[in-house]
Formats: structure tokens, C-alpha cells, sequence
């Protein structure tokens, strides 16, 4: 194996590594602030007021579910670089008084859809659940993430003697057909007991959870030469991964690195924690004035700042290649891909494209293009709803990827490295306006 062909290796190790410890967005959010910790990182609280200073590192959480981190590399910074990703995926949420009766000899659990999601790949593998509750601790009402590490529950299948048109197309209930088996009729009021010795607290003082389903396959290699990836969650954990990675090895350059990791991408994003929200703009605001730097000040950094909008892309499907652009077609391994759409479902413009294209080139890192057929309505990520609250330059991207929204996703041994050695780079970076449609790339 090639020295090469070791980093991609490497890397995609890292980034399966990363995914199986983050079965849920909290536990995203968990395992990045453990690194950041680690790496010298001060916590900051939305609460509490922020005291920054040059050369400082720091990171914010927002419903432990979204997460900023920055540094401070001079008080006359020029503007943020920011890398936008998600740290939700499409699963099943578990609902309130879950468990039921099922004739008798089953107890089931009461689900419901949670972004969209292809239906078919859940059933019949081993599924648990993760994801947070709420708790007294001595009067006051505590977080404790909770990962119940073995396979606990599945969805069966109906046998094909029972549904002989399953193969000619089915629709899915999610309320009849997508309810996964707990256990037999003794499981019957066991789950929160579950939950809570997982946690290693008392079932009795849990007040309210978030928790979803997630598959327990766990990610590997395969194909002829071991060139693809499969795991659950690359979309977007892929990106979020990379983003980080690049982020915490990147050189500070004269502008803000800011590494940030939203929740709800996958129900629109419109929560407080989501894209739509004023987290990312608090966030910005928060950093200007804490350095004493003016409002003005401030408008003048966004128009110097740029954002790389990370989300996963759709790659040309071997059997189903009638579904992409006959022209615009991306593939696994082949590089960052730059998503367009002209009704502005992506960001993406020619201004993006040019520093993008430009900067990918600089570091030898490979770019494709991606655009949804005419005639197919494609879906829609976080860079335009950011936007919404934090205008700039930005550019949508992602990595090429099959099976998009299914528990078990597939891409390429290689993009991750391209993607961190995009981030790494990025982060050092200035992009300025200078007017009348001129930009500079500083270093």
C-alpha cells in the first residue's frame, strides 16, 4: 500500500471510529468537547458573560446537541471562516409512554419517523438506543447521555407469504409496519429500567428523555481494493468529522476559525439549535463585542468572512445512473463536490465557485460537480438557512455518497482526507472583498 493510500486508509479509520462513537447528536457534541477539552479548549456558556482575548480557544454549546468552536488569533481579525455541518441523521425518536402490548406475546415501542428517511434498509437488523435523559439530581434537573451499547431491539420484516406484492412496491406505515420488538410479553415496563442502568441512575428519577433508534452495524471496508466505506450516519457525520479535523491542525491565519456543528438539519432546521436559529449569529456577535470591537466592525467582518456549507452529495448510483445529470456527475473518491441549484436549495454561485475552485487547486485536492436532473427535485441543506441570519460568501459542498438516508450509507475510502485537507487549509485562510466584485485570498 502506497503512502497515499495509507492516509486515505488512516483517515477513514478515524472517521468510522468517530461515527460508532456517536450513535446520537449529543453524543456528536460530547466527543467533540472531550477533544477540545483535551486540546486546551475553554468552555463558554450562553448564560454566563465571555471574557475573550488573542490567542484564545474556545467553544459553545447549544442544547449539547449544536456546537461552535473558535479561536481568536488577533483582536483586528478580518473576518470568520467558517465550516457548517450537521450533526443530526434520519432515525426513528422514541415516543412518550412508549411500550405496547402486541398480541400478547410482544412488547413494542411506540415510534415516530424522524427526517426523511429510506424506509426498507431498517428492518430486520439489530437496532438500541441512545440519546439523552433528563434527571433530579439533588433538586436540580441534570443531562446524562445514555447509550444502551448492545443490540436491544428490530423491526421484523413481513414474510413474503403474507405481502406477496412487497417486491412490486410498498407503501410503509410508519405506525403499523415500523414499530420495533422490545421483547416478549415480560419485557412489558422494562425500557426505562434499560435507560436508566445504562445511565447508572435510578428509574425513578428520570423526568424526560430525547431518545432514537440507531443501527448497530458497525462501519467498514469492502469492494475489490477496500475502496469504499459503509456506515451508518456519513450523512453528515462525514463531514463533521472532517471539519473538525481540519480545524483542530489548521494554522491560524488573520481571520476567525470557526468549526460549527448544527442539530436539525434533517427536519429543516428550524429549532433553536438548528441553521435557522440565531446560534451561529449570537455566536459572531458575541466574539465582536467581547474584544471591543465595534457593530460596524462587525458588518465589515461578514463581508469578509466565507462559509463552507458541509453536507453530503448524492453520487451516481451503478444501477441507477438515469437519476443523475447526464452531465454533472459525481462519484465515490472523486473529490470535494460542488452542489448547485438554481432556485438556491444550495448557495452555491460563481463567486463561491471561484475561491472554492481556487482553493481546492492550490492543494491539489480533486472537485466535481453536482446538480440535480431538471425534471427531480433534490433536497436542501444549511448554508441558504444560515444565511438567513449570518449573510455571506458560501459555498455548498459535500462528499459523493450512495444510499443517502438509509441506517447503513456508502462512500469513498478517499474523501475524507480530500475534505480535511480542504478544512485544514480553509481555516488559515482570509477570503476579503475588496469591491466591485474583486476578492482576495489571504494567507
Amino acid at each position: 500500500m502506497t503512502e497515499k493510500n495509507c492516509e486515505y486508509r488512516r483517515t477513514a479509520e478515524e472517521l468510522l471510529e468517530f461515527i460508532g462513537k456517536s450513535p446520537t447528536c449529543f453524543h456528536v457534541v460530547k466527543n467533540m468537547k472531550e477533544v477540545l477539552h483535551t486540546e486546551g479548549y475553554e468552555e463558554l456558556l450562553e448564560s454566563e458573560s465571555w471574557e475573550l482575548k488573542e490567542g484564545g480557544k474556545y467553544y459553545v454549546a447549544r442544547n449539547e446537541s449544536s456546537l461552535i468552536a473558535f479561536r481568536i488569533p488577533r483582536r483586528n481579525y478580518i473576518g470568520y471562516q467558517i465550516m457548517a455541518s450537521h450533526s443530526d441523521s434520519p432515525t426513528f425518536k422514541i415516543k412518550e409512554n412508549p411500550e405496547m402490548e402486541a398480541e400478547k406475546h410482544y412488547t413494542k415501542l411506540n415510534v415516530e419517523k424522524y427526517g426523511g428517511m429510506l424506509c426498507a434498509p431498517w428492518f430486520d437488523r439489530p437496532l438500541s438506543i441512545a440519546g439523552r435523559i433528563l434527571v433530579n439530581e439533588g433538586g436540580e434537573i441534570a443531562t446524562r447521555l445514555v447509550n444502551v451499547e448492545r443490540d436491544l431491539v428490530m423491526i421484523p420484516n413481513l414474510a413474503i407469504h403474507m405481502n406477496r406484492e412487497v417486491n412490486d412496491g410498498y407503501k410503509y406505515n410508519p405506525q403499523t409496519d415500523m414499530l420495533p420488538v422490545l421483547g416478549d410479553e415480560t419485557a412489558n415496563g422494562s425500557l426505562m429500567k434499560i435507560i436508566a442502568d445504562a445511565a447508572e441512575v435510578s428509574e425513578e428519577d428520570i423526568l424526560g428523555h430525547d431518545l432514537f433508534l440507531y443501527n448497530r452495524v458497525k462501519g467498514t471496508f469492502w469492494g475489490a481494493g477496500e475502496e469504499y466505506i459503509s456506515s451508518g450516519r456519513l450523512d453528515d457525520l462525514e463531514c463533521a468529522f472532517s471539519s473538525f479535523r481540519g480545524f483542530l491542525t489548521a494554522e491560524d491565519g488573520e481571520s476567525v476559525p470557526v468549526h460549527c456543528v448544527l442539530d436539525n438539519e434533517e427536519v429543516g432546521s428550524g429549532t433553536k439549535q438548528g441553521a435557522a436559529s440565531t446560534f451561529l449569529k449570537d455566536t459572531l456577535m458575541r466574539i465582536n463585542r467581547s474584544l471591543g470591537r465595534s457593530e460596524d466592525q462587525y458588518y465589515m467582518a461578514l463581508a469578509s468572512s466565507f462559509m463552507l456549507s458541509a453536507d453530503n452529495a448524492h453520487g451516481v448510483h451503478p444501477n441507477h445512473g438515469d437519476k443523475a445529470d447526464p452531465v454533472n456527475r459525481p462519484y465515490l473518491n472523486g473529490g470535494i463536490v460542488l452542489k448547485y441549484n438554481a432556485n438556491q436549495k444550495y448557495t452555491t454561485d460563481g463567486v463561491a465557485t471561484a475561491v472554492f475552485k481556487t482553493l481546492c487547486k492550490e492543494i491539489d485536492v480533486p472537485c466535481q460537480v453536482f446538480t440535480n436532473r431538471s425534471d427531480i427535485a433534490g433536497g436542501s441543506t444549511l448554508g441558504n438557512i444560515a444565511n438567513n441570519q449570518t449573510a455571506m460568501n458560501t459555498v455548498d459542498i459535500g462528499l459523493a455518497q450512495l444510499a443517502m438516508h438509509s441506517p447503513y450509507e456508502t462512500g469513498g475510502v478517499k474523501d475524507a482526507f480530500y475534505l480535511v485537507k480542504v478544512a485544514r487549509e480553509f481555516f488559515g485562510l482570509s477570503i476579503v472583498q475588496q469591491g466591485a466584485g474583486r476578492f482576495c485570498i489571504r494567507r
